[in-house]
């Protein structure tokens, strides 16, 4: 089980290093390679975290995956998971890891299909405006904010609930991945970044303090 931020701990106490996962298919997995050091360096300074400032790839099926208790995935295209991979992704939220994706327009359909196989047993959520995941540092009473426009639809979080634990957070109609990548990427408006990477830290202080919302 990794280790909350909870009583007794803190980040600053610790070392982590969030990643970014690598997946097959064909998928873009390595787009958007400023948003999550972005996102790190955001953490360090409004929530006083130490995150290792060192962003790695880490291949869905690695044993390497199970160094990082936050995980970032985005892209545009097919995702696949192999058996052994989906276990693999499986046995690490299972242990403590929290999985967030991030649809950069195109994957929704694809991830759908291979979360599946991660977990036949589990259904997608959509959470809440009241969820506390929109209630920690920074408040987001109407939910997610809106970073591009795909198919001009509302933003929604989804979210898959193991045992009560929220192990994986998934993002359509958002974008917050761009919304955390250099202004020179995008060019969004500076209050458009900043509440994206609001969101992500209250994301990965969800996922570090254990996922739950009691």
């Amino acid at each position: 089980m990794f280790m909350a931020f909870g009583a007794g701990e803190s980040a600053q106490a610790q070392k982590v290093q969030l990643a970014v996962l690598q997946y097959k298919g064909g998928g873009d997995w390595y787009s958007n390679p400023t948003s999550v050091p972005n996102l790190v360096q955001f953490c360090n300074e409004e929530l006083d975290t130490r995150f290792d400032e060192e962003v790695p790839y880490v291949e869905v099926g690695s044993p390497a995956l199970f160094n990082h208790p936050f995980v970032h995935m985005t892209g545009h295209g097919n995702v696949v998971f192999s058996p052994s991979e989906a276990r693999n992704l499986r046995t690490w939220m299972e242990a403590g890891g929290f999985l967030h994706i991030s649809d950069n327009y195109g994957m929704d359909t694809y991830v759908r299909k291979e979360m599946e196989k991660v977990f036949p047993d589990l259904d997608w959520v959509e959470l809440p405006f009241e969820h506390p995941i929109y209630h920690g540092k920074f408040d987001f009473n109407e939910g997610l904010p809106k970073v591009h426009e795909h198919d001009g639809n509302a933003p929604q979080g989804f979210g898959l609930l193991l045992d009560g634990r929220l192990v994986c957070y998934f993002d359509v109609e958002a974008d917050l991945g761009d919304g955390w990548e250099d202004f020179a990427v995008h060019r969004d408006p500076e209050a458009v970044r900043r509440r994206a990477l609001e969101m992500g830290a209250n994301l990965v202080s969800f996922a570090m303090q254990g996922g739950r919302d009691d």
